[in-house]
């Protein structure tokens, strides 16, 4: 593991004060702005090499989790990180308020039936953490409900691992005030405006609550086999060379190989 993951990579258990945590860090990074954007291309083109190789192995698939508060760059994080993998390698999904009929079953039915199938990147835009993200801080369900779900997400996760499914969970980290200024240029600029939905100062307005929230999830659903990265997301070059380089690193560290013999 690099240095730069190490860093970010929360280990189980271990107490996350986000406060303390720089969303402007660019340390690691190839150089300043310029310098990191036109050493992106060669990144890309590294996860699409690796990515092939999985979708022709067709035995595993590799699972990445995006989370972050609203404006912190999800939509961005998945044009520039994955803009040059095969459409046919990867599936994206994201959770937004259930419907009723995924209301009348357990929380997590909606998810597993969009986990990627072998050979697959999925990518999860939002995702089983807003159960214990939302649902908490809206008081959408009792906290005798949503305390439940941490453990009940571990052991999610670990079925996935043992069926071949590798999991890594990043986390967008954004300051207050940059927030403010991404939610400025949405209601201001034409092509950004439909991005803009006056509930986003409500949900704003409660950083405090959702900061402490995801100071939870991230202690207690960091694990071995699938852990959180704290990824530095103010600057948005930063925050693409960052999460461009954890899949990578976990890409590469499944290994996939093209199969030996013509299949059958």
């Amino acid at each position: 593991m690099s240095d730069d993951a190490a860093r970010w990579r929360i280990k189980p258990g271990a107490k996350v004060r986000l406060d303390r945590l720089d969303p402007k860090d660019t340390g690691g990074a190839p150089g300043d702005k310029d310098a990191t954007e036109a050493a992106l291309p060669e990144q890309r083109e590294r996860i699409a090499e690796l990515q092939e190789r999985l979708y022709a192995e067709d035995r595993r698939a590799l699972l990445v989790v995006l989370q972050g508060l609203d404006a912190s760059g999800k939509d961005g994080t998945v044009k520039h990180v994955f803009s040059g993998v095969n459409p046919m390698g990867l599936q994206v999904r994201s959770f937004k308020a259930p419907s009723d009929e995924e209301l009348a079953h357990d929380f997590l039915w909606r998810v597993h039936a969009h986990v990627p199938a072998h050979g697959q990147i999925g990518l999860f835009n939002r995702s089983h953490y807003e159960d214990v993200l939302v649902a908490r801080v809206e008081e959408l369900v009792p906290e005798e409900i949503w305390r439940e779900r941490y453990e009940l997400i571990n052991a999610f996760e670990a079925i996935l691992t043992h069926g071949g499914t590798r999991v890594v969970k990043l986390f967008l980290h954004i300051s207050p005030e940059e927030q403010q200024e991404r939610f400025d240029e949405r209601r201001e600029r034409p092509d950004k405006r439909w991005k803009y939905r006056e509930e986003d100062l409500q949900v704003s307005a409660k950083w405090d609550e959702y900061a402490a929230a995801y100071e939870d999830v991230l202690r207690l659903t960091s694990t071995e086999h699938a852990p959180w990265y704290v990824l530095p997301a103010d600057r948005k070059w930063m925050r693409n060379w960052a999460a461009t380089g954890i899949v990578i690193e976990e890409l590469e560290a499944m290994d996939p190989q093209y199969p030996s013999e013509v299949r059958r």
